[in-house]
């Protein structure tokens, strides 16, 4: 038996309602504007707290909104209803190789946290548990899962790679298609019950599948005592892991201190002529009050290796040790993959930040290494791309 299954009541785009995830964003009012220029964008029952016409309410508050939005769209026609389905999914862009996933439903009760905790789907982040806590209240309010848990097939990937690029080929014109904020080309087909479902299930749930993106949905369906939640199940070949920074606001000393307690722990510091960029594994880089710095942070060699990895020495000694800030501090900003060097010194230059610090990104090699070993990685530590695209197909909750 295959952990993974049709979606019993899927509800598909028939376009315009495809969006970023709603943990993409630097900023809160990103989202607002997104919804602005598209109110049927899947962001506005997301986030509902964040439309234009609801800005002001709490998150609680603007549930009531999110449900009237989904119901509004679902009575429109902008989803249309389809049972026990599977959903192929293709991203394409010029000069990329295509990515390939398939949208369905996976056993929550396969999630494994720990090496003693058996179970085929493995969670390897830490998270907030506030944000857990929404997803829950949102995905009750409205009986509807709205964005997927994207899931890295590492036993059947290249197996399953192959038949999604067979059956999106032969699969004609697709059921609807959504151009994200990179130019990239999401589509997506419906197949219904029969052999090929039965053969793309079985491939998709065909080994250990690692959370990629999507820890704390995956949480919530926890949480909220689901028996599945929605997933779009990719292959190895089908992704890349960016780099995933910080910004600080506001620093709790100054600069100078910084540094000389970061010496005082051990770090090597030095200042480099240039503007800070995403460094090479090993250091991070620095930028603050138009200064910039390569920092070797010292590691602990009685830990194990995924507490001395980069994002964690950062959340270690940086952060708590140094700054005394706990990583849920709302001083610190988690700034993903699709934000440049360029984009982080210019918070810092326009007094929204005062600090950017600078992680390479964590490779591939690591992050399969560290989740079969049932490590967890540091929160907000891989920014996988493509990103599966919220707002094409919904799962109702039954």
């Amino acid at each position: 038996m295959t952990v993974v299954h049709p979606i019993s009541r899927a509800w598909v785009t028939t376009g315009g309602t495809g969006a970023q995830n709603y943990d993409e964003f630097a900023d809160d009012a990103e989202i607002t504007s997104i919804i602005a220029d598209n109110p049927h964008s899947s962001l506005a029952i997301e986030m509902p707290h964040l439309a234009p016409e609801s800005l002001g309410k709490s998150f609680a508050a603007s549930l009531p909104d999110a449900v009237a939005r989904l119901a509004l769209e679902r009575a429109e026609g902008l989803y249309t209803p389809a049972d026990q389905v599977v959903v192929l999914y293709r991203i394409t862009a010029p000069g990329e190789s295509p990515a390939y996933g398939l949208w369905s439903l996976v056993d929550t009760d396969q999630i494994s946290t720990r090496a003693a905790e058996p179970g085929l789907v493995i969670r390897n982040e830490d998270v907030f548990l506030e944000k857990v806590r929404e997803r829950v209240a949102l995905a009750e309010a409205v009986g509807t899962l709205l964005s997927p848990v994207l899931l890295l097939q590492t036993g059947k990937g290249e197996q399953l790679h192959a038949a999604l690029a067979a059956a999106t080929e032969a699969a004609g014109a697709p059921a609807a298609t959504d151009v994200d904020q990179t130019g990239r080309t999401h589509a997506i087909w419906v197949v219904g019950p029969g052999p090929q479902q039965d053969e793309l299930t079985a491939l998709a749930g065909g080994g250990e599948l690692v959370v990629a993106d999507g820890n704390h949905r995956s949480l919530a369906a926890q949480t909220a005592g689901l028996t599945r939640f929605l997933a779009v199940v990719t292959t190895p070949a089908s992704v890349a892991i960016q780099p995933y920074n910080r910004l600080v606001s506001e620093l709790p000393l100054a600069l100078d201190e910084l540094l000389a307690r970061l010496r005082e722990a051990g770090s090597t510091v030095t200042e480099v002529p240039r503007p800070a960029q995403i460094p090479s594994k090993g250091t991070i880089e620095l930028y603050s009050a138009g200064r910039s710095f390569t920092v070797g942070l010292p590691v602990n060699t009685n830990l194990p290796d995924v507490d001395n990895l980069d994002h964690a020495l950062v959340e270690r000694v940086l952060l708590r040790d140094v700054l005394g800030l706990d990583p849920g501090d709302k001083r610190i900003n988690y700034v993903g993959g699709d934000y440049p060097a360029e984009w982080l010194r210019g918070e810092v230059e326009a007094g929204r930040s005062e600090l950017a610090v600078l992680i390479a990104p964590v490779t591939v090699d690591d992050f399969v290494r560290v989740n079969l070993e049932r490590q967890k990685l540091p929160r907000k530590s891989t920014w996988f791309t493509p990103k599966a695209r919220g707002g094409l197909v919904l799962s109702q909750l039954d």
